[in-house]
């Protein structure tokens, strides 16, 4: 039974594209350097946001599709989370020299990065591996993606506004 198990891990984890790993590592690596404070400049600080938006609009999917409800799924998770990410900025101060940002440190980004990142894999796994839950995983799957891409739109046009506030005062 446990050997069952093993071999099913196995080849879930052969079967997964390399470039998922590499994407596991950069956003590891990213939310370990988040811990610590840090200032960087703006562009910088959109690095992970821009890759989870991308993410999240490339599962869209607009290819032929015998349903709807991904699409509306993926719409309506969006338009949930965007204010979410707008309304819960991530603290920070800009240095009025450079024009860097400076952030405190947080485990914060490790454990959204995590968690994103677990869903979208299950939920490509299970698409990938079941017929009869495919339906269902695309469905999650889009939501998932959609809110994703909401909510990191969201804190990026927080941050963006709040940087251009804060350049501003200085």
């Amino acid at each position: 039974m446990i050997s069952g198990y093993m071999n099913f891990a196995y080849q879930i984890l052969i079967h997964t594209p390399v470039f998922v790993w590499f994407l596991l590592a950069f956003l590891i690596w990213q939310g370990i350097k988040a811990m610590q404070p840090r200032k960087a400049p703006i562009w910088r600080a959109l690095i992970v946001p821009v890759v989870f938006i991308v993410w999240g609009i490339s599962r869209i999917g607009f290819g032929p599709q015998a349903s709807i409800w991904p699409l509306v799924a993926w719409s309506a998770a969006a338009l949930a989370l965007l204010p979410l990410g707008v309304l819960t900025p991530r603290p920070f101060d800009v240095d009025h020299v450079t024009g860097e940002i400076i952030r405190p440190g947080s485990i914060f980004a490790l454990v959204r990065n995590l968690v994103v990142f677990g869903l979208q894999y299950t939920v490509s796994v299970i698409s990938a591996i079941d017929v009869h839950d495919r339906a269902l995983a695309i469905i999650v799957g889009r939501a998932i993606s959609g809110a994703t891409a909401g909510y990191f739109l969201g804190s990026t046009i927080a941050l963006l506004l709040a940087y251009r506030r804060k350049r501003a005062e200085g």
